[in-house]
């Protein structure tokens, strides 16, 4: 379940808010291969079952900008924007990749709003999306993510 912010003033006032956990995902062999076809990325870790079996993860693995890319599936599930009129990701400050993403794994999103800060006429916010990995003491990828949104007029108020 997501946490909901109607106005520029409510965003400004979040830093620090734990924004909770999304559903579980499995990472489906499908799902890795789809990645390696839209990528180029065929490494024999991401696509041969047979011979990642007796490599060095015991099986295939996600790619790791495959896990980095889940956290925008995960982004809506933590956080909602109210009154936006538009909203942009401008980027990530730190991804790190403490752990495997084995294919047939399941994984969530867990959020942290880090810092928001009013930017002109827009609230920019850096929130930390750690993608956990079910049964794992290390995520699979640890991101800070940027984005800006701009509000409409009745909700724009920045205090």
């Amino acid at each position: 379940m997501s946490i909901t912010f109607s106005s520029a003033a409510e965003l400004l006032a979040a830093t620090g808010t734990d924004l909770g956990t999304t559903d579980w995902l499995e990472v489906t062999q499908e799902r890795v291969n789809l990645f390696a076809d839209a990528t180029g990325d065929l490494q024999w870790i991401h696509v041969d079952p047979q011979r990642a079996k007796d490599g060095p993860f015991g099986g295939c693995i996600a790619h790791g900008y495959l896990t980095l890319s889940l956290v925008n599936f995960f982004l809506p599930e933590l956080i909602q924007i109210d009154n936006m009129k538009m909203g942009v990701n401008v980027g990530s400050d730190r991804v790190r990749f403490p752990a495997p993403v084995k294919v047939g794994a399941r994984i969530r999103g867990r959020g942290e709003i880090l810092k928001v800060e009013a930017i002109g006429e827009a609230v920019q916010s850096t929130v930390r999306v750690s993608v956990e990995i079910e049964g794992s003491d290390r995520p699979g990828c640890v991101a800070d993510t940027i984005s800006r949104y701009t509000f409409h007029p009745t909700a724009a108020a920045v205090s």
